[in-house]
């Protein structure tokens, strides 16, 4: 049967799980509820980009069980084509919980031998892919197994062969990977790129250098415009031999760190699609970024399309 959808500008794919966070700050062992809700990287960019009023896609690998049917209508039900999205017979879907301790949160992976984990190229719709303008990919999916890591290497492939623009968030996670292994991966991955948006942390793990002038040397030299968050109060813009700085914008309160990256992606690419360039797509990503850090959630605190236009124009919401 073939498979009818509207065509999105962006596509995407990657592991989205289960997540459940702790209530209290007693830590995971004596919290007495969790809250439900879900979380991937790739899904979470897609989310964005539709509240954004753009036509996205998240193709990832579901279990057919209640997780993954959870995932799949919430991901479907905030605008994005999941048309080439798959739930899984007899595999089951991931799940991270998420404990939040004084001081510092923690999440603990149960991910091994999830569905996600044995996509394949096999099954990548090439035309889906090809008609996009932008791939985005991220370097947890090339993380969570050999399988996953040649789909995304396939997928950057056909995108190339297509003409569309890789988008690639390196998203470094040690806790899938040791540093060792990653490097070499994410590295290759960040020479194909099109738009490179690591964090500086990453950076000087993958370059293993904390000197920041050799680091951008080191990125200089890749055909990707690179945009480097975590900077003193500030993301960096590598375009071209050109090092642009975009101040962060303030938050009012920082309420929840998690999904800032996501969010900061999703802005950086809307803005792209509509024609902005990279420096001026940066200083949109950067105002979603602190949108997202004031509400608590992965992907529930990313903003629409016109409350982005309210903080523009500093727009005050009164109601009597």
């Amino acid at each position: 049967m073939q498979i009818t959808s509207v065509q999105p500008e962006v596509v995407t794919f990657g592991e989205s799980m289960g997540l459940f966070t702790a209530q209290d700050t007693r830590g995971l062992e004596y919290a007495s509820t969790l809250h439900k809700s879900f979380g991937g990287a790739e899904s979470n960019v897609a989310i964005g980009l539709a509240r954004l009023g753009h036509r996205s896609g998240w193709c990832g690998w579901l279990g057919n069980d209640p997780l993954g049917q959870m995932i799949m209508k919430s991901i479907r039900g905030e605008g994005v084509d999941v048309s080439r999205a798959k739930l899984k017979e007899e595999m089951a879907t991931g799940l991270m919980i998420r404990e939040n301790l004084p001081g510092k949160s923690s999440v603990h992976y149960y991910r091994k031998l999830s569905a996600a984990s044995y996509m394949t190229p096999s099954e990548l719709d090439r035309d889906y892919i090809a008609s996009a303008k932008i791939l985005h990919v991220t370097g947890i999916t090339a993380a969570i197994s050999p399988s996953s890591l040649k789909t995304v290497q396939e997928a950057i492939q056909i995108a190339k062969d297509a003409g569309v623009k890789v988008s690639f968030d390196p998203n470094v996670r040690l806790k899938l990977w040791t540093i060792d292994e990653a490097r070499p991966v994410l590295l290759s991955l960040a020479e194909q790129a099109d738009y490179f948006l690591p964090g500086l942390d990453e950076l000087k793990l993958l370059y293993d250098e904390e000197n920041t002038e050799r680091i951008f040397e080191r990125l200089s030299a890749l055909q990707a415009v690179s945009i480097v968050k975590g900077g003193p109060d500030l993301t960096y813009v590598l375009d071209d031999g050109r090092i642009d700085q975009v101040p962060y914008v303030k938050a009012e309160q920082v309420l929840d760190t998690v999904g800032a990256g996501d969010g900061f992606c999703a802005g950086f690419l809307a803005g792209l699609l509509q024609g902005k360039t990279p420096l001026e797509a940066t200083k949109l990503g950067s105002l979603i970024g602190s949108m997202v850090i004031q509400a608590v959630g992965d992907w529930e605190a990313l903003p629409t399309h016109a409350q982005v236009e309210a903080a523009l124009n500093n727009i005050q919401h009164i109601e009597r």
